[in-house]
């Protein structure tokens, strides 16, 4: 496997497409509204708007430059709109009509001819032809103005520098008052048969295909309502991610509201999913389909909080409720509240009755169902529906964290038990719509197996989740993946392996995530995981998430293995104090004609050549030794040597200890250590310790925190504090070849009391 950070396009493939193409639409609102975008022609596209107050408007925007797309995948910056002729027909019902004041108006944003930033207002009306609810448009921008009534207002545009446009969108009667509707209203816009012509109609842009691989990649609504779907798979199938897409349906987008008071909560009335979220998912399942993917629906427990029913929320001991760290936050659903996850069930029937309309296979993830747990520790299992679940007066745990007591313990367990009951509800609400779909859990490993919190696990990844109450077991582990610390994600895999029992070919992997753009170099963790769990034989590996995979310019790609050229075998026959050991450095010694040296090492270490036929002494070795050469394929592949002399971190010929060799020293954040032992100011190497010898010692305490990787890396589980130096106890081999393409050896040999001559000579490896 291989990766790239791209962040432009150089000799990649480019095509062209016309100025204000219907994929590279967005749309953006203030909440409580909603609205999305989808593509319904070549030269068509269609918003859906839900409207709460009077004060909403949405915008319809186009970008000068592209900020969404896969740098590969970007259209170019062109900020000059001059010599461009847009027209298009438009259609509307629910919205504020064209002729009307606070109308549909084309807002341009950029610099004047002086480079003074500006704002230019076009009245669409002012260009249609037609009625206010139908009407075709045709605009020049070299010869477009702004202003409501003109010619009196009129505000000639410069169309020479622009970094974006949008069209408004607004409820009939808009007030900036903001006064609340007393009904929702939903709308609509069509935007048909659009075009732009003239010499600066056409955009290059980024046509690379990324070959075909083998990892699946995730996506979340949350993060792409306000682009196409169109626009998404394009990325997701040019960057070469096939298979099923896992699709998080969000928990702050989905939703429809009602109003009690001057406050918006959830509510099923009219429906369960808002319309302009509902036509998002449709288009995007009816193209997913005819690209070849699948969809995962990925419902979790998460909601956004402004928006939750008050008795619907975990809540800690003291009442306060589980709040996630995003800004603003989410909160977490009661599995006890019966109204919580009656909700739930209609959301997942939802999304299921689209992807059955899209004649999709129905498969389904509870994603990341659990108890939530503050930053402080606190667990939030005392919501009035958990407390009467739980027996009315429930032991008060004020921290999951360290020991629990025997009450703490058995609180915990029911917790478990309440929310396995609570998944399998959902499963059977999902199989109740859809009979025979494939229901997947996704368990969050950093969380549920914190060290700090030993007993967390029987609330959170609870036995009742065992082999077979789901078909799939999705684990992800990206505080772990994302840093490097392949030592914990090994543990909690095989931890949670252990406690529910799905075998690795009833599993998929996620990983990541990268959250921050300033935390890129996260890739090569993340990259690197996704591997370790396609060799696990995990059924899929997927990419948590496509969002931050074009805003990082992230790219997979397979590359052909390597021939393996070592087998991690040792050599088979004992070696004596008579076997030959020699040392040597590559140097170059230049001489002057007065004497003097100039010494200069061509090696950063000594390299090591061995004569091992003192150690044959049997037929039986002969044997053996022919063997293991042919095996070996002569000098071609290598193999471990227990170097007679020299095959421990101490010299003395004491068991190793873990203060014997400093292998490095702590920052705060390092987690990954090489072994080396140290001949005075020169570190070799080790990258063959003997299983089971290494020890480690951080600060002068040893330490089990530790996982010893391929090539004699040390993982450790938490970094060490800047300045503690990190030490290590080991046994060792050397890995050697063959020095020769061919083997002479007799029984003559070793019966005159000669030795034969069979000569290795150590591999750099590091």
């Amino acid at each position: 496997m291989g990766f790239w950070l791209c962040d432009r396009r150089s000799v990649q493939t480019t095509s062209v497409i016309s100025r204000f193409d219907p994929r590279f639409w967005t749309v953006n609102f203030p909440r409580p509204m909603m609205a999305s975008v989808v593509t319904t022609a070549h030269d068509a596209l269609r918003v859906d708007c839900t409207f709460y107050r009077l004060r909403d408007l949405a915008g319809l925007i186009w970008e000068a430059e592209d900020r969404y797309d896969h740098p590969l995948l970007k259209y170019e910056t062109d900020r000059d709109f001059r010599g461009c002729r847009l027209r298009f027909r438009w259609r509307s019902e629910g919205v504020q009509p064209l002729d009307a004041i606070d109308g549909p108006t084309l807002t341009i944003e950029g610099r004047d001819a002086d480079g003074t930033a500006k704002a230019w207002y076009v009245r669409l009306w002012n260009y249609a032809e037609g009625t206010p609810e139908n009407a075709e448009i045709a605009i020049d921008f070299d010869d477009l103005v702004g202003g409501f009534l003109l010619p009196e207002e009129a505000d000639p545009v410069f169309a020479g520098d622009v970094d974006r446009m949008f069209i408004s969108i607004v409820p009939p009667g808009y007030s900036e008052e903001g006064l609340h509707l007393d009904a929702p209203i939903e709308a609509s816009v069509a935007i048909t048969g659009l075009a732009c012509e003239g010499p600066q109609s056409v955009l290059a842009i980024g046509d690379a295909i990324v070959p075909e691989h083998g990892l699946s990649i995730a996506s979340g609504y949350d993060d792409s309502y306000n682009l196409t779907p169109a626009r998404l798979l394009r990325n997701a199938l040019q960057l070469g991610y096939r298979g099923a897409i896992n699709h998080y349906v969000g928990m702050s987008h989905y939703f429809r509201l009602e109003r009690v008071d001057d406050r918006f909560y959830v509510s099923l009335a009219g429906g369960t999913l808002n319309a302009p979220c509902a036509a998002w998912h449709r288009d995007f399942a009816e193209r997913a389909r005819a690209l070849g993917y699948g969809i995962i629906w990925s419902l979790s427990y998460e909601l956004f909080d402004l928006h939750c029913w008050g008795d619907w929320k975990q809540r800690a001991w003291d009442g306060s409720p589980a709040l996630t760290g995003w800004e603003p936050p989410s909160t977490l659903l009661s599995p006890a509240h019966a109204g919580a996850m009656g909700y739930l069930h209609a959301v997942a029937q939802a999304f299921v009755a689209i992807g059955q309309g899209a004649e999709l296979p129905i498969r389904f993830q509870i994603g990341e169902p659990w108890w939530w747990v503050t930053p402080q520790g606190v667990p939030c299992l005392y919501d009035d529906a958990a407390r009467v679940a739980f027996g009315g007066d429930p032991t008060v745990m004020t921290s999951i964290r360290g020991s629990k007591n025997q009450a703490e313990r058995d609180l915990l367990d029911a917790a478990g038990a309440l929310l396995a009951q609570s998944t399998a509800a959902l499963g059977d609400a999902v199989r109740a719509q859809a009979p025979g779909a494939e229901l997947l859990l996704l368990a969050y490993l950093p969380t549920v197996l914190d060290a700090e919190a030993p007993e967390a696990m029987r609330a959170n990844l609870p036995l009742g989740w065992a082999r077979p109450a789901f078909d799939v077991l999705q684990l992800e582990d990206y505080d772990w993946a994302a840093t490097g610390n392949v030592g914990a994600s090994r543990r909690g895999v095989a931890l949670a392996e252990a406690r529910l029992g799905y075998p690795a070919a009833e599993q998929h992997y996620l990983a990541g995530f990268v959250l921050r753009p300033d935390q890129s170099d996260q890739w090569r963790a993340i990259d690197a995981a996704a591997e370790v769990g396609r060799r696990r034989g995990v059924a899929a590996t997927f990419v948590w998430a496509l969002p931050q995979v074009l805003r990082d310019g992230y790219v997979h790609f397979d590359e052909e293995e390597p021939v393996e050229g070592f087998d991690d075998v040792r050599f088979p026959i004992a070696l004596g104090r008579a076997a030959e050991v020699s040392p040597e450095t590559g140097s170059t010694i230049l001489t002057s004609a007065s004497g003097h040296e100039q010494r200069n090492a061509s090696w950063a270490g000594a390299r090591t050549r061995y004569d091992v036929g003192p150690g044959v002494r049997s037929h039986a070795d002969i044997a053996a030794l022919l063997g293991f050469f042919r095996a070996r394929m002569g000098p071609v592949r290598g193999f471990r040597l227990q170097d007679p002399f020299d095959h421990s971190s101490r010299g003395d010929g004491a068991p190793p200890s873990p203060f014997d060799q400093a292998i490095g020293e702590g920052d705060g954040q390092t987690l990954r250590f090489a072994l080396v032992k140290n001949y005075g100011a020169v570190a070799r190497r080790i990258t063959r310790p003997v299983a089971g010898s290494v020890r480690i010692a951080i600060g002068g305490d040893e330490t089990a925190g530790f996982t010893l990787d391929a090539g004699g890396w040390i993982d450790l589980d938490t970094a060490p504090e800047p300045g503690a130096i990190v030490t290590a106890g080991f046994a060792f081999d050397v890995p050697v070849r063959f020095a020769e393409e061919r083997l002479n050896v007799s029984g003559a040999t070793f019966q005159a009391g000669e030795a034969a001559s069979v000569p290795l000579i150590e591999i750099r490896e590091d």
